[in-house]
């Protein structure tokens, strides 16, 4: 009797990912992001970015946890979540009160515990309430001018464009291991690709959305890239502390949530105060 005859697995391509999934799960993502930034209730966004926050929190404390780390999970989504609304309704000063607050809602809530482990636990929270909900707070300020929409925009799709970039130009011509020890397929050829693509996303955004210098635009594009790169490498260095490939698997082909913001969240601040300083309020 003949032995049936089974095809090979499926193995994702050179740069590492299941591509056909990562492309829907992105088009996916940016529908959501567009949808909700462009609908008549802003507020429609800023629950989009508390749900976010509370994701990406969850998946951060689970993989402290694997470490021996016990950061109190309900007051950092408390806290998360007021950061993000507070930001968006009171801007940013109220953001930063509300992450001093929720440092010492961690402190008091882990005052009830043993003492042991209290310096770990809490430093383990409050680098989470950094991390995210804090970061997050800032793509909520980026949506209170009129011309919201199109500084989230902007924000976004030039972070996309350092992703896309950087992994067309690595693929076609990566050789060159930027961190081999940190993120072994990303590349010197890749960040170069990045890096036109955010330039070049930059000046045609600030010229078409804002009617700005695309020389400002181009330099835009460049601080995203940098800190899109050292987003991704950071996440990556604290995921390899930690033992893990990914953060989750919530999103086929990412991996976790976190594992797409790791490039958004540290922008996001960057985004704020070029985008803040550049293009003139409406």
């Amino acid at each position: 009797m003949a032995s049936a005859v089974t095809d090979p697995p499926r193995t994702p391509g050179r740069a590492g990912r299941n591509l056909p999934a990562a492309i829907a799960v992105g088009l996916s993502l940016g529908g959501l992001i567009l949808a909700s930034v462009y609908s008549p209730y802003r507020w429609t966004f800023v629950a989009v970015l508390v749900g976010a926050a509370a994701l990406g929190t969850s998946e951060i404390v689970r993989a402290l946890r694997t470490l021996g780390a016990q950061p109190s999970l309900l007051p950092l989504q408390v806290g998360g979540a007021a950061m993000v609304v507070v930001a968006y309704r009171y801007g940013s000063t109220a953001l930063f009160l509300a992450l001093a607050l929720t440092v010492l809602g961690l402190l008091a809530w882990r005052l009830a515990d043993p003492v042991r482990g209290l310096l770990r636990d809490v430093t383990a929270g409050v680098f989470t309430a950094a991390y995210v909900p804090f970061l997050m707070g800032f793509a909520a300020l980026l949506t209170v001018p009129d011309d919201g929409p199109r500084r989230i925009t902007a924000f976004v799709a030039t972070v996309v464009c350092s992703d896309v970039g950087g992994y067309v130009a690595g693929v076609l011509f990566g050789k060159h291991p930027m961190a081999p020890s940190v993120s072994p397929k990303k590349s010197w050829e890749g960040f170069a690709g990045s890096a036109l693509a955010c330039a070049a996303a930059g000046a045609i955004f600030f010229w078409a959305l804002f009617g700005v210098s695309p020389l400002l635009g181009v330099v835009f594009g460049l601080a995203v890239v940098a800190s899109a790169t050292l987003g991704d490498l950071g996440e990556s260095m604290v995921k390899r502390d930690i033992g893990i490939k990914d953060m989750g698997t919530l999103l086929p082909g990412h991996g976790g949530l976190m594992d797409r913001l790791d490039s958004l969240l540290p922008t996001a601040p960057i985004a704020w105060l070029l985008l803040t300083a550049f293009v003139p309020l409406p």
